[in-house]
This record gives C-alpha cells, structure tokens and sequence, in this order.
C-alpha cells in the first residue's frame, strides 16, 4: 500500500480530516456492500486476507471487481492497524459521502422526520438513521451537539441507512423556518406527551434529545407540542434510540 494512501485512512478517521477532504471510511462487508448498492462514489479500497475467508466476502470482492472498482490488497497486519473495528472483516473503502440538503427532505403524512437534539453518542445516532430509514422517515436533521454522521462509530450503526436517507445538520433557526415553509408540526418527544397515534396523519417532525440533558429549552418557545410514549410506574425513561424507533413506528402507522 503506499504511503499517502495510508496518511489518507488515518486522516479519515479523524473529523477534521474527514471536515477538509470531504471524505469518509466504510468499513466492514456490509457497509461496503451498502455503499456499493447506493452507488457512492468509492475513491479507494483496502482488503485483507480476512475478506475472502467467507463466502459474502468473496461475493463483494467478486462484485467490487465487476463494477470497476480497483483493490488494493494488503497484509492482515497493515489493515488491522488501519481498521477502526476490533474484529476488522477484511474490507475498508474511501468514500464521498451523500451530499443532502434540505430540499431532499420531503415529509407527508405517513413520512416523518426525526430531529437529533444533541445527540451524543455515535451509537444512538446511527441506530436512529437505521430505524428511521426502515420505518419510512423522509430525513434525519441534525442539531448543533449530535454526533458527526460520517464518524466511523455512527456510519456502521446506520448499516447503510445514511447512504440512503437524508440527513441532514441544522441549526435551530433553519429548523424553525424550514418547518414553517414546509407546513410541518414540530413535536418534542417527552415523557408527558401526548400520545403518538394521535398525530398520525399530518406531517410531523420528531425532536428527540440529549441522553442526560433532553431538549434544548429554547425549543419550547416555538414547537407545537409534545409527543411521548406511556411507560409503566416506576419506569423513568427509555433509550433515546429506542424511543425514537417506538414513536416513529407509531406515527407511520395506519
């Protein structure tokens, strides 16, 4: 492997540099297989021994090869010291990440969105993109405090769902005008909210916040209510991720 291209990989596991080149890493079969799906444009890719060991390995390697894309096969060592997984499956690729903007952003009825308050782990951010493209969301916005998108750990929680779902980081004063102009009720998921089935129907954004914190406040000023889900006594709270998942499923649901 040469040496730029292995600054390259370690760079990218770094925000800033992942901020100045506009790139990413996906890593492990199923992501690059997602990436792949998703027809992102793959800059670079790694492999080791480790990827034809199993059969869906050497189907994506097989399958890397007949959509053109080069492999750069390396020693079970080098990769290991570049993967950022503590069981590395054998495949690493440089990726540009899906550029999505507001306008990608299309709620309905039946088509929520969810809103990340200061969402900090990197875990919870990528099951919420997951579960959020499986359930039918239109999008994922992102307020300032939530974990970078493209981050490794959150990129392979969303096992592909980013790629396919957009996602996008705003601030609140963008959140509050693009929910004026696209007639969207914005809801702040609490623990005294209103049922969830009884906002089926419009088209709706979810704010989900901070594990410890919550919301931030200054949303109360302008969102048009709460949303929550009924626990039983003596239980405090849920999984920000698995309130989310619970909510959404609610809202899209007949």
């Amino acid at each position: 492997m040469s040496h730029s291209l292995h600054t390259l990989v370690r760079d990218l596991r770094l925000r800033r540099g992942r901020e100045r080149r506009g790139l990413a890493l996906a890593e492990g079969v199923r992501l690059v297989e997602e990436a792949l799906a998703a027809r992102l444009v793959i800059r670079h890719l790694l492999a080791s021994p480790a990827l034809e060991a199993t059969p869906r390995g050497r189907a994506l390697k097989a399958a890397l090869n007949t959509a053109g894309h080069t492999v750069t096969d390396t020693d079970e060592r080098e990769f290991n010291g570049l993967a950022a997984t503590d069981h590395p499956q054998g495949v690493l690729a440089v990726i540009e990440p899906p550029a999505w903007t507001l306008d990608d952003v299309r709620p309905g009825p039946r088509a929520p969105v969810l809103v990340l308050d200061g969402v900090q782990d990197p875990g919870n951010v990528g099951t919420m993109v997951r579960s959020a493209f499986a359930l039918g969301a239109a999008g994922v916005l992102a307020l300032p405090g939530t974990a970078e998108m493209t981050n490794p750990k959150t990129l392979r929680a969303t096992m592909g769902g980013y790629f396919r779902l957009p996602c996008v980081p705003v601030d609140e004063a963008a959140l509050r005008r693009w929910a004026g102009s696209a007639g969207v009720r914005v809801l702040i998921a609490a623990t005294d909210g209103t049922s969830p089935r009884s906002a089926r129907g419009t088209p709706l954004a979810v704010v989900v916040g901070n594990e410890g914190a919550g919301t931030r406040p200054s949303l109360e000023g302008w969102a048009h209510g709460r949303i929550g889900i009924a626990l039983r006594a003596g239980a405090e709270s849920l999984n920000v991720a698995v309130a989310a998942g619970i909510i959404l499923y609610e809202v899209t649901r007949e």
